[in-house]
């Protein structure tokens, strides 16, 4: 370690998963945190370079993990939850999401995105790809939660939309505050065309265009439900092929969903190296179909997990969308080795990251920002422990634990959750904020 390297502190634990390629599960290791919030060294206890004096040492009795990765959220949809829970995608969103969401002032999503922030981080999700409307509100409510997300204010074709104004406005924002801003960098800006089916391929061309010229993220829909397949496929070859046609393509792209790909659609989104968002719970609520989670992952395209937003899920729980994603990928294949654990944990980690255009945050390594979640082993997910061999651990942290073992969670090596509980901000006062803003709007 470099004498310049300041720390903050060093996590001791049992086990530790730095979530890299091969999903390493280290015995008795150390994480320190630099006073800049990032992670200055991650190994073997027994390696640890000598601590200077005074840092401090904080002993874990269980596992510490990267903070997972929530690949595409609507989080101010906490608000929303349970509407309409029994319609199909196009009639849930024209018939119980969009006209309630008219009401919605920059208050309300302001409530909404801290509510969300709050449950995330209690499940040890750190960081969000977020697409909604009223973008400085949930930068805002972001920052104050002390968690990390990428914004894309979402904009659309509707009447009473200008998705022109829209576009500018987020270029206007990129330029006044950076593309990441706030302490540990804990918002990007990003740029987030609803759909194809929801704007005209002239906006996706400008957005292609803006999004080239800032360096930005575009977070987009993308094959979510038959219907919306067969129409882009009848006008435009597929909407992943008109995603080229507008040259979305050649910049850094995260679709969401992936439903209804074709061989051909997965092979653009892999020679693009963009990313997929896959959110199996979501698909299923809303019968919208499985994602080729395979044919995926066998392309090599960088697939995340996203939980959608709070109405058609009803959680932001990453760690449930990791046991559904290896559910639906045996079931598929009839196959119980389609996915493991080890690659779900990936999934919801690093591999998450990569899908975000993101190689900062989703893995404990020197340099990532010190984004961690403690996992408590004191419950009856782990009653054999933790000397068992590395496969059961992850079974058990993946299969059984999960969220619900979540004990402490820190971003950019500050504590946000300490015993279950964040501590910047009160969650009963915003649980109270939220209901009052829930009640008004619904």
């Amino acid at each position: 370690m470099s004498p310049s390297i300041s720390l903050s502190r060093r996590l001791l634990a049992p086990v530790v998963l730095p979530a890299g390629p091969s999903c390493p599960v280290l015995r008795d290791a150390a994480v320190d945190v630099g006073a800049d919030g990032r992670i200055a060294y991650c190994g073997p206890a027994a390696d640890a370079p000598a601590l200077p004096h005074g840092v401090p040492r904080t002993r874990l009795s269980g596992i510490l993990t990267p903070g997972l990765v929530n690949a595409h959220a609507h989080a101010p949809m906490t608000l929303l939850r349970g509407l309409g829970s029994d319609l199909p995608l196009l009639r849930w969103l024209e018939e119980a999401i969009w006209p309630v969401e008219a009401r919605m002032t920059g208050a309300d999503a302001h409530a909404g995105m801290l509510l969300g922030c709050v449950e995330m981080l209690r499940y040890g999700v750190t960081t969000s790809a977020e697409m909604y409307a009223f973008g400085e509100e949930a930068a805002d409510a972001t920052l104050q939660a002390g968690s990390r997300a990428l914004i894309a204010p979402a904009y659309f074709a509707r009447p009473g939309d200008d998705w022109r104004r829209d576009i500018d406005a987020i270029g206007k924002w990129i330029e006044a505050d950076g593309l990441r801003f706030g302490p540990g960098e804990r918002v990007e800006l990003c740029y987030g065309p609803h759909s194809t089916y929801t704007l005209p391929p002239e906006a996706l061309r400008r957005t292609a265009e803006e999004a080239a010229r800032h360096g930005a993220l575009v977070h987009i829909h993308l094959s979510e439900t038959l219907a919306e397949d067969i129409t882009t496929r009848e006008r435009y070859g597929s909407a992943t092929r008109l995603l080229q046609l507008t040259g979305l393509l050649d910049g850094r792209l995260l679709a969401a969903h992936g439903v209804h790909l074709s061989d051909d659609d997965i092979t653009l989104l892999a020679g693009a190296g963009s990313g997929v968002a896959h959110c199996p719970s979501s698909n299923a609520k809303l019968a919208s179909g499985t994602a080729r989670l395979s044919a995926l992952r066998a392309a090599s395209v960088q697939v995340g997990l996203g939980t959608d937003g709070a109405p058609s899920n009803d959680d932001l729980d990453v760690w449930e969308e990791a046991r559904l994603a290896m559910m639906h990928a045996r079931l598929a294949a009839s196959d119980p080795r389609a996915l493991g654990a080890r690659d779900a944990f990936l999934m919801a980690t690093s591999v998450g990251a990569a899908a975000l255009g993101r190689t900062d945050i989703g893995s404990l390594r020197a340099g990532n920002w010190a984004d961690l979640a403690h996992v408590s082993v004191d419950n009856p997910y782990f009653i054999a422990g933790l000397d068992v061999p590395d496969d059961q651990v992850l079974a058990n942290l993946l299969w059984a634990a999960g969220s619900r073992a979540v004990t402490d969670v820190w971003v950019a090596g500050e504590p946000v959750v300490v015993d279950g509980e964040t501590v910047r901000v009160d969650r009963r006062a915003v649980q109270r904020t939220a209901a009052q803003a829930a009640a008004r709007i619904l």
